[in-house]
């Protein structure tokens, strides 16, 4: 059924004459009587009794009248969505992320992305390891996914990257560490206490080890997971120093909380969010990415080593 028949078929039956309804639709009445005419060849029986000047719905006609109110209905709706397509103001944004970058970032952002765009449908999919990332951004199955911007070689030009803020690497610990007045811990210092680490499909972890060579030392590992908290749960007890990202809410644990550092510098790199740099990016994606990099900016680090030293020193007093 052709959508301007619909519409002269509903006109006519509310105000009840050809006339008008041509007033309304800003049609000449002859075509708006041939657009009737038309729609009932094409059904097959008569839509409208004349009574007098007025028209008058058969039976016919009264059945079919809500039918074509929702078929106009739809069609608006279907209007407002490509409109608001266009306008890159709706659509599905599928996010994968680390459980500790969802805890961290994301579950307060998601309020703050909502309240602007009320209409994108956001999906948050844990992933744990950058493998499993890498998977679905090939896949085409998420949109975004987050991790360290060296999971991604620079030369790779298949993945567009937008940076996030930086974080570093923490030593976490249920005895008060010897510490600077920065509250940091040189990673020479730190390798012969027995470890807690991540496992080796983290690319912090991956950093760590490497910064290790670099300063030449050999770590005292004791203990991998893929889960910081349990990591700080290990700390927590006295099984030895978590390392672990400031990304992590190490503060809700009583453990002393240090940066560690290499030749004086704090062991950090940039997060950031990878996309598939041959698909097309609605506007709504790169306001969730320029979005997120603020927001980012204003929670981490979550952990603040040096003013958790004074914290932990101050109760111990």
């Amino acid at each position: 059924m052709d959508l301007r028949h619909a519409l002269t078929f509903v006109t006519v039956a509310e105000v009840g004459t050809v006339s008008k309804a041509a007033v309304r639709l800003h049609v000449a009445q002859p075509a708006l009587s041939r657009q009737i005419a038309n729609l009932e060849g094409e059904l097959g029986f008569r839509l409208f009794d004349r009574v007098g000047r007025r028209l008058i719905l058969t039976g016919e006609g009264e059945q079919l009248l809500e039918d074509c109110r929702r078929l106009l209905s739809s069609a608006a709706a279907l209007r407002e969505r490509a409109r608001l397509l266009l306008g890159g103001e709706t659509g599905t944004l599928k996010v994968a992320a680390s459980p500790q970058f969802i805890e961290a970032v994301l579950a307060g952002f998601m309020h703050r992305y909502r309240e602007r765009y009320p209409n994108v449908q956001v999906r948050v999919i844990e992933s744990i390891a950058w493998a499993d990332t890498l998977g679905m951004l090939e896949r085409g199955e998420v949109h975004l996914g987050q991790n360290l911007l060296r999971a991604v070689n620079p030369g790779d030009t298949r993945f567009a990257v937008h940076l996030l803020e930086a974080v570093d690497v923490l030593a976490a610990a249920r005895q008060p560490f010897a510490a600077s007045r920065q509250g940091s811990l040189d990673i020479g210092r730190l390798a012969s206490h027995p470890l807690l680490v991540l496992d080796a499909s983290f690319v912090s972890r991956r950093t760590f080890d490497a910064t290790c060579r670099l300063a030449g030392v050999e770590p005292n590992i004791v203990f991998e997971s893929r889960t910081p908290h349990t990591l700080l749960a290990m700390a927590e007890h006295g099984h030895g120093v978590a390392v672990v990202p400031s990304a992590v809410r190490a503060d809700r644990y009583p453990l002393d909380v240090l940066a560690v550092t290499y030749r004086g510098k704090s062991i950090s790199e940039p997060l950031a969010v990878f996309r598939d740099a041959r698909r097309s990016m609605p506007p709504y994606t790169a306001a969730f990415c320029n979005m997120l990099a603020e927001y980012a900016h204003e929670v981490l680090p979550l952990s603040r080593p040096a003013a958790r030293t004074r914290l932990m020193r101050t109760k111990a007093g």
